[in-house]
């Protein structure tokens, strides 16, 4: 068969909505400034579905910095990578400010998370150590894992005791190979908001060898006193052997940097593929996310400001009769019963009757039968914002309770 005729004949889980979704339900257009409100399909909505969570996408001291940077350097310099001819003081200097602030020997920055996350798995591991991993580790995990050519075992999401057994499993056979173990979880799961049990696994070290990988995407700048992280508000971080956080969330732009003792970052510097051989990350990003860290860690106003938004719209949504789940983030998942039609209902009514503009997970993402409405509240938002999302919530768990979107079809994303 021509590899071509594969791909015609193929629906992915989500791929086979793309006719009735693509342009409203995946895919949109939100323009207009990084605010709590941008435009979609030439209307304003309220915006729950930006990761910027300390509201530094469209601060002006950041737009400033940037736009300075840009303005000295352009968007090219440093050309070449790192390790040829693209190295400047520039990037030490990040480097050193972000190792000082997670509290690690060393940092190494990296042009975009999710290849640095599947770089480093690559870099730390060989064909005779075990990965021992939770089951809901986010995709550049997954991915980074395929690369490994030794056995890797998965365990149910923060399940202690399934990952006890597993690394009773695990060091059984690296006894055989000599090799050793690596346990890889997140900090924060951004999809549901839960926090990865951090202190539960770092307490198994004392009975049995292994190095910690912590994916902290969500959690650095948003969880701890100084927003240095989960390790940090769990009281771990010297437990977490390698540290890894992306500038994609609360530093609102690209890249993002893995943290260890020296020795590791000196040899993950040579050997993380998707670093060695990629262009570095240009000077206007660097710079302009040293200003972030700056005020990330000076200005502690920002994360204020965040979990003030936070604790009202889950305080407010708990009190209403919503379904969290387990979050302890900024992340504030809103579960509700139904399939992927009762969800493009809900999802349309919330855009054009309330002009609330939030993400819909559906199955395969999530469960059969669990609709997600998943909200990502900023130092953006106001609590008029909170109130008023409640209400609109509220109404549509209401026409959901009283079966209006049952037996239907997928809405149309046709809007008259």
């Amino acid at each position: 068969m021509d590899i071509f005729d594969k791909i015609e004949n193929y629906e992915s889980p989500l791929g086979k909505y793309m006719k009735d979704a693509h342009g409203y339900y995946v895919f949109p257009k939100l323009e207009g400034e990084l605010s709590n409100r941008m435009m979609f399909m030439g209307k304003e909505r309220l915006v729950w579905s930006l990761n910027n969570y300390l509201g530094l996408g469209n601060h002006p001291e950041v737009r400033k910095a940037d736009a300075d940077a840009a303005a000295e350097w352009g968007l090219a310099y440093p050309m070449g990578a790192r390790m040829m001819s693209g190295h400047t003081k520039y990037h030490e200097e990040l480097e050193k400010q972000l190792a000082a602030f997670v509290q690690k020997e060393s940092a190494y920055l990296l042009n975009y998370g999710y290849q640095g996350m599947v770089s480093i798995i690559n870099a730390l591991v060989d064909r005779r150590d075990v990965i021992v991993y939770d089951s809901e580790a986010h995709a550049c995990i997954i991915d980074g894992m395929r690369l490994h050519f030794g056995k890797r075992y998965v365990y149910p999401h923060n399940n202690i005791e399934n990952l006890e057994k597993e690394l009773e499993r695990a060091s059984r056979i690296v006894e055989k190979t000599n090799g050793g173990i690596l346990v890889i979880t997140e900090g924060v799961y951004g999809m549901a908001g839960d926090l990865g049990k951090l202190r539960e696994i770092t307490a198994l070290k004392k009975k049995y060898e292994f190095r910690l990988l912590v994916d902290d995407a969500h959690g650095f700048g948003t969880m701890g006193e100084k927003g240095f992280g989960t390790g940090e508000f769990l009281g771990v971080q010297d437990e977490i052997d390698v540290y890894f956080a992306t500038f994609a969330k609360s530093m609102a732009g690209i890249g993002g940097f893995v943290a260890s003792t020296k020795n590791v970052i000196d040899y993950l510097m040579y050997n993380l593929r998707s670093q060695v051989y990629a262009k570095s990350l240009p000077m206007p990003m660097v710079i302009g996310s040293i200003k972030r860290l700056q005020m990330l860690r000076d200005e502690p106003e920002h994360k204020a400001k965040l979990w003030t938004i936070v604790n009202a719209l889950q305080k407010g949504l708990k009190e209403k009769g919503f379904d969290l789940g387990n979050t302890e983030s900024p992340v504030t998942p809103v579960f509700l019963q139904g399939g992927v039609a009762e969800a493009t209902h809900i999802t349309k009514n919330l855009r054009e009757e309330f002009n609330v503009f939030c993400s819909i997970v559906t199955y395969p993402v999530i469960p059969r039968g669990l609709i997600m409405l998943r909200l990502i509240p900023t130092a953006m938002h106001t609590l008029e914002d909170v109130e008023y999302t409640i209400k609109a919530f509220s109404e549509i768990k209401k026409r959901l309770d009283e079966g209006k979107y049952s037996n239907v079809g997928i809405a149309s994303m046709v809007v008259k």
